[in-house]
């Protein structure tokens, strides 16, 4: 959330050097250059010594040298004369001189045409009218800082993505008597109806974040609410309310905890969800009040993560039914600082994802002034944390940032996986790239055009997504500071910030990410104090549109209006709940077609758990570009969590395809 001070181990002595850099002997030191000093140089030379009989012949030794130096000096002349009077012929001469005095320019990277594509804020058109509550009364208490997220799903199974809302809550309220959570149903034209009400779900706490699962494989999806103090659990009554299920469920986690972004993804590959449960800091009211923390020297401000422990993960194993275990140590989440034996975490952000390509998932952790994780998975759901020697621990300059939201993708379509993480302010947007190796990573942010304009922001929720479907990933993140007077001491900062569309040019192009100018009046040039961030398609037209929260202020429900005229795919994917979770989360799709450039490999997951404290849709989108017809389509696959490819056969574009899980030879006809 705030940058942590530079730095790395207890400050050492310096080693005093010599002119060549080589550490001085300790004896050359105490002599000295001083004529007094004990055992230094002296300049008397006693008469009639074999010094005064050499005296003569240095002389001579000294004018033979000083000759010769003198007819170097005239050489010297000479030369630099005749590379002057050759620079003069060259530049006076022909064309063919001139090309060989001066280096050829480098050639300018091509010009691109950036798509501008209209965000139109139909917020309140739509029918959210959600105001989310975050507590402050003055008392500036860091949970009011952080907002809550969000996560499209489709509750009731009618085929579109309606929207679940997390709320906080005020200090003061009697318990259960506060602001709650907000379900809304989506007709499937992009209008909304609040259906909060008799659904189980208007209770009041301290929400944070949300993960979307079905947990219980009963073809329904339940829903994970963190918060700060005890974490909640709803099971999905098949589409007609939600029951509290966590003390059976066993997933509350302490009382005592502040939990961030969650995550139920398949992690020992038996075929259910486990959740993974990331935790901020050790924080409470007291802790806060204590701190004192203050920005201009007068009342109270939002103190830094620094100022508060670290904690540890929680992992939850599904023991089947719906109930679950916590193997939390076991499994590897109590990460250690190896000095103090104290918990490490200070957990905003998690991205699920296989990065070695042998099925199991893993879990980049996006940790604020600490160092990032990397989890590990052994394939039976132990996890090894490996961020340092994979190269994703800390900044490009070896420090750890104020890391919020992340999200990974194969956003170059190049077979090599990618890590976004936004960060706080005056630290650029990380964007680590595998480089040819699943164990070597490297922060390419500056070379791919996303470091300097993410600098001035602090952003939280991001991800990539192709929002013009010309085939390539683009990128998003919202911004916003915590402090509403953050000018008075940083006027290079201000409290509500626009959010950031960054374009894909693809391989050709100077940088890969350019930044998109939105025209006046767009929904992404309006300034926020943005938080989480989340997409789906919600009108049903095949591109996606996207959802922005701010903390203690409304939402905005931007509507994707692009016309670019591209072709799409989308596929809904089904798992058995034997072999394969229901949601099928962990599966990759890949489509691989022909463009006038060449052939292009596609490779999107199924992961709902991308931005920060949020979901996004299950459903995977795949742009086409100028594809014309299906027959451009030389490979459609799905690659299940269990390692099973299956054939997809596709009869048009600009559809959805909805594939169950077969065999790892089965195929599978589209349902229209």
């Amino acid at each position: 959330m705030s940058p942590g001070s530079p730095g790395g181990g207890p400050l050492e002595e310096p080693e005093t050097v010599d002119a060549a850099g080589a550490p001085a002997p300790e004896e050359e030191l105490a002599a000295g250059n001083d004529a007094d000093s004990p055992g230094g140089p002296s300049t008397d030379v006693p008469t009639g010594s074999p010094e005064e009989e050499l005296v003569a012949e240095d002389d001579a030794v000294i004018g033979r040298v000083f000759v010769r130096s003198l007819q170097v000096l005239a050489a010297l002349a000479v030369a630099a004369l005749l590379v002057v009077a050759l620079r003069y012929v060259f530049r006076a001469g022909p064309e063919e001189a001139q090309e060989i005095a001066v280096a050829a320019p480098r050639p300018a990277a091509p010009a691109v045409e950036v798509p501008v594509v209209p965000f139109t804020d139909i917020t309140m058109e739509a029918g959210i009218d959600f105001v989310h509550v975050n507590g402050a009364e003055g008392e500036a208490l860091l949970p009011e800082t952080m907002g809550s997220g969000a996560s499209f799903f489709d509750f009731d199974r009618d085929g579109d993505q309606d929207l679940l809302l997390v709320n906080s809550t005020e200090w003061s309220a009697a318990e259960g008597s506060g602001p709650t959570m907000a379900l809304y149903e989506n007709d499937g034209a992009g209008r909304f109806a609040d259906r909060t009400a008799g659904m189980g779900l208007a209770t009041s706490f301290y929400g944070a974040g949300v993960a979307v699962g079905d947990v219980d494989n009963d073809g329904w999806v339940d829903l994970f609410i963190s918060a700060v103090g005890p974490n909640r659990l709803f099971r999905n009554r098949e589409g007609v309310g939600f029951e509290d299920v966590t003390a059976t469920a066993g997933v509350a986690g302490p009382e005592t905890e502040w939990s961030s972004s969650s995550a139920f993804f398949d992690a020992d590959g038996d075929g259910d969800l486990d959740l993974l449960v990331g935790n901020y800091v050790r924080w409470s009211r007291e802790i806060d009040i204590e701190v004192g923390y203050q920005l201009t020297g007068v009342g109270r401000a939002y103190g830094p993560p620094l100022n508060y422990g670290g904690t540890t993960m929680d992992l939850y194993r599904n023991d089947g039914a719906g109930r679950f275990t916590d193997v939390s140590e076991q499994a590897g989440m109590h990460i250690l600082n190896p000095a103090t034996e104290t918990p490490v975490a200070k957990t905003l952000g998690l991205a699920p994802v296989d990065i070695e390509g042998d099925g199991d998932i893993d879990v980049l952790v996006a940790n604020d002034t600490v160092r990032n994780f990397l989890l590990v998975n052994d394939g039976g759901g132990v996890f090894a944390e490996q961020g340092g020697s994979y190269g994703l621990a800390y900044s490009r300059e070896g420090a750890a940032t104020g890391a919020m939201g992340v999200d990974a993708a194969d956003f170059r379509n190049d077979g090599e996986l990618g890590f976004a993480i936004g960060n706080f302010a005056n630290e650029m947007t990380s964007l680590y790239v595998s480089q040819g190796d699943p164990t070597l990573w490297s922060d390419e942010a500056i070379t791919a055009g996303v470091g300097a304009p993410s600098r001035r922001v602090l952003s939280f929720g991001l991800f990539f997504f192709d929002y013009d479907l010309d085939g390539r990933l683009d990128l998003l993140q919202v911004n916003g500071h915590l402090e509403d007077d953050i000018e008075v001491v940083e006027p290079s900062q201000r409290y509500r910030q626009a959010p950031q569309l960054f374009w894909n040019a693809g391989p050709d192009a100077g940088s890969t990410f350019v930044p998109v100018q939105p025209e006046a009046g767009d929904g992404l040039a309006r300034e926020l104090v943005g938080r989480g961030s989340t997409y789906a398609d919600i009108d049903g037209d095949g591109d996606l549109d996207v959802l922005l929260l701010q903390t203690g202020d409304r939402p905005l429900l931007l509507r994707n209006d692009q016309e670019t005229g591209h072709r799409w795919l989308r596929f809904r994917l089904r798992g058995d709940g034997e072999h394969v979770n229901r949601d099928a989360i962990g599966a990759w799709v890949e489509v691989e077609h022909r463009t006038a450039v060449g052939p292009v490999l596609q490779r999107r997951r199924v992961m709902p758990t991308r931005s920060y404290q949020s979901q996004v849709e299950p459903v995977v989108t795949i742009g086409l570009g100028g594809v014309s017809s299906a027959a451009d389509l030389d490979r459609v696959e799905v690659i299940w969590p269990d390692g099973a490819r299956q054939a997809v056969e596709v009869a048009g574009l600009d559809r959805v395809i909805e594939v169950d899980y077969a065999s790892a030879d089965g195929g599978v006809a589209p349902i229209e």
